[in-house]
């Protein structure tokens, strides 16, 4: 059994769109669905949703009331969290505790925590470890 979707309701679905379509393609989601209030990106049976429904109590989202408090995605490399990292600014995404970063969860975690505007966080986690001599290798190989 795995994960089936994540609907986030947004203020803005713009600048949803810019953000988290962004963010998504590059972490190889791929456009699934369009409609007027909103969209979504796929990767294998996982779906994301970013919809602005007239529903909406609130115009931002606050990762420290209770729900949700991030999503977290793998990254396979530390060069491309960091590559993310760079991009970021540019696609409406800023680093949190950038004094921490990248071990902001820990000595043995590397991520990056990003936030948009509308207050939604992403964690980027490298899914590497390191081993003797500074090599990396990925998670889970021998």
């Amino acid at each position: 059994m795995s994960l089936h979707h994540v609907e986030l309701w947004v203020p803005h679905l713009p600048r949803a769109i810019a953000t988290w379509g962004w963010l998504l393609t590059e972490l190889g989601y791929e456009q699934y669905q369009d409609w007027p209030d909103g969209r979504s990106w796929r990767a294998g049976g996982t779906y994301i949703v970013a919809e602005q429904s007239p529903a909406l109590s609130g115009s931002r989202h606050d990762r420290c009331a209770p729900g949700l408090n991030h999503l977290a995605f793998s990254v396979p490399s530390r060069r491309r969290v960091d590559e993310l990292v760079s991009a970021a600014p540019a696609h409406g995404w800023r680093l949190l505790f950038a004094d921490r970063h990248p071990h902001a969860g820990g000595p043995g975690h590397y991520a990056a925590y990003l936030e948009n505007d509308d207050g939604y966080e992403a964690e980027l986690v490298a899914t590497e470890l390191p081993v003797r001599r500074g090599l990396l290798r990925p998670v889970g190989l021998a």
